[in-house]
């Protein structure tokens, strides 16, 4: 019998093959949306899947001010940061994070409301830090990013 064969292949960096993927969030609901996100950058949507290497997508989010939160979770609903000062602990709503989000000192393609969700929805740790930076988010439907000729998807047929 032939041993080689049944060799665990497991990806690393180089190995890797990386796309990029454009996300429409028109009347999306908040949670929902970042869910699959957050699979796409994991990489936990591809066969080559391993919890320990940066395997995933470049995802960019177009139309992100047209997203949908269900209830009264637009105002009521808080997050909490903490500037690092005594007394720094600041609250904003989702509703105040959309507004900042197109103030123009901001960085172009980094929307306050989804970096806050998506922070919750990856790993704690230097992974989750690298795989945050493959997010991209725009207010609008235009993009600075067609040059790396993304492919679109619909969100609404993934798992």
């Amino acid at each position: 019998m032939d041993t080689l064969s049944y060799k665990t292949v497991s990806p690393n960096a180089q190995s890797v093959e990386r796309e990029w993927v454009v996300i429409d969030a028109t009347d999306q609901v908040l949670g929902r949306l970042c869910a699959k996100v957050a699979k796409i950058l994991r990489g936990k949507n591809k066969p080559s899947f391993s919890p320990n290497v940066e395997c995933g997508d470049n995802v960019i989010i177009i139309n992100a001010e047209k997203i949908v939160l269900t209830g009264k979770k637009m105002t009521d609903r808080t997050y909490l940061r903490y500037t690092g000062y005594p007394g720094g602990q600041r609250e904003a709503t989702p509703e105040i994070l959309i507004k900042k989000s197109f103030n123009k000192h901001l960085k172009a393609g980094k929307n306050p409301l989804f970096l806050q969700v998506m922070k919750g929805m990856l790993p704690k740790n230097r992974l989750g830090r690298r795989l945050i930076e493959n997010l991209h988010v725009y207010n609008g439907p235009e993009h600075p990013h067609a040059a790396q000729n993304p492919k679109v998807i619909d969100i609404n047929k993934m798992k």
